[in-house]
């Protein structure tokens, strides 16, 4: 390995990608499970420059020959460089956290600021969030110590404006742990978390609800990995080259997600978006019927329509925790509050909305069995739809025209856009 990165679970991270995007060298995911095994790669120094993750920002830093005054004094190191043998450290998480603030137009300065973890970023996010002038910095753990919080008392910090989760609660696979209930937060004016996988952690889909700004931690992944660039090749980039990255992956695993009545051609569409996205087709429907061994229309006769739901919500939560795809969803599925915020952790939802004199119906749509039901059904759902969906799309052209205006949907509002004031 001459560039890669180091850390205990490295399966699911994007630095390879990010980093063969910025520059023209490979770079490696080099899990390591143990201390001793980091000890004896820095021990050999087979390598010109790397990253540090989880759990080991605070072990390498007295492995360094040399640690700059910055990461000296957050007490964590997350770049290191090889430089004639010896081992200079830094730390390029404190810059890429400030890029991420910034980038969301929120301002730290006189700010009360709650930290969720006691690891080597929140060290960052703490010395990064003095540097700009917070008022105050407050810390929360699952164990209360002198120094921090336990999540109880930090829950009944009424005066707390943001929130930082610097643990990796939330982060895939265990989709939806979290740490924080937000609700008591009167004051509460942005939250960050450092997860970018998912892209909505539940923390996050809490701070939404309360209308406050939430930002997941691709920026600063993306902008501390430009840094680190830099310091690898003692060559600058321009800071446009975060968005330009940012943007990619977030329409690279973004899921495209199709919500509307039964027959308004979600599943038609969604195979046409697949081979435009590049990406895979996931029909829910279908996946009910695989699961379930049975048509739908069967299993609203035999079981009822209870039982057909608990099935749609369990393969949407399977589907929803993965990255990259097209999901058509069944036409029901905005009735569960739950499913739209599962869907919503990696998904752009696009209502196709369809006029119910065009809709299918037939015996194979068990609510969509005449005009009179559709208009009904259309009718009860439309502001479901509605609250759910990013955008709306209307499927009154050709299949290739509405495809196409989902797609150019879909690429807008996954584009990034730094809002810095």
């Amino acid at each position: 390995m001459e560039y890669g990165l180091i850390g205990a679970k490295l399966k699911h991270s994007y630095s390879k990608e990010i980093h063969e995007q910025l520059a023209d060298y490979t770079y490696d995911l080099c899990p390591l499970a143990t201390q001793a095994e980091v000890a004896q790669l820095l021990c050999e120094k087979n390598f010109k420059a790397i990253n540090v993750t989880i759990p080991y920002k605070e072990f390498v830093l007295p492995l360094c020959d040399i640690v700059d005054d910055k990461a000296k004094a957050i007490g964590a190191v997350n770049t290191i460089v090889n430089r004639d043998g010896k081992l200079v450290g830094t730390n390029t998480d404190f810059a890429g956290f400030l890029y991420l603030v910034a980038a969301n137009g929120v301002s730290l300065t006189g700010k009360t600021v709650l930290i969720l973890g006691t690891g080597g970023t929140q060290k960052t996010v703490e010395a990064a969030a003095k540097s700009v002038g917070a008022a105050q910095i407050l810390r929360a753990s699952r164990t209360k110590t002198d120094a921090t919080l336990s999540y109880a008392e930090a829950a009944s910090r009424r005066d707390v404006q943001i929130v930082v989760n610097t643990s990796p609660v939330g982060m895939y696979p265990q989709n939806g742990a979290c740490l924080l209930d937000l609700s008591g937060f009167s004051a509460l004016e942005a939250v960050f978390d450092a997860v970018y996988n998912p892209f909505e952690t539940r923390l996050l889909w809490q701070a939404r609800q309360q209308n406050c700004k939430a930002a997941n931690g691709l920026l600063m992944l993306v902008a501390q990995a430009k840094f680190a660039a830099e310091f690898f090749l003692n060559t600058p980039f321009q800071d446009s080259e975060i968005g330009r990255i940012a943007t990619e992956i977030r329409k690279q695993r973004s899921n495209l997600v199709l919500i509307g009545m039964p027959g308004s051609g979600k599943s038609v569409l969604g195979k046409r978006c697949a081979a435009l996205l590049h990406k895979q087709f996931i029909d829910l429907d279908e996946a009910v019927e695989a699961r379930a061994n049975s048509t739908i229309a069967a299993l609203f006769a035999s079981e009822g329509e209870s039982v057909f739901r608990r099935l749609e919500s369990e393969v949407c939560a399977a589907a929803a925790k993965e990255t990259g795809q097209i999901i058509s969803t069944g036409g029901g599925i905005v009735k569960n509050s739950d499913n739209v915020r599962l869907l919503r952790q990696n998904g752009v939802l696009i209502f196709i909305d369809r006029a119910p004199n065009l809709l299918a119906m037939g015996d194979a749509r068990p609510l969509s069995k005449n005009a009179q039901a559709v208009q009904k059904l259309y009718t009860e759902r439309l502001p479901l739809y509605r609250a759910a969906a990013d955008v709306t799309v209307e499927n009154s052209g050709t299949l290739a025209a509405v495809a196409a205006k989902i797609k150019e949907a879909f690429d807008e509002i996954t584009r990034f856009e730094r809002t810095e004031s």
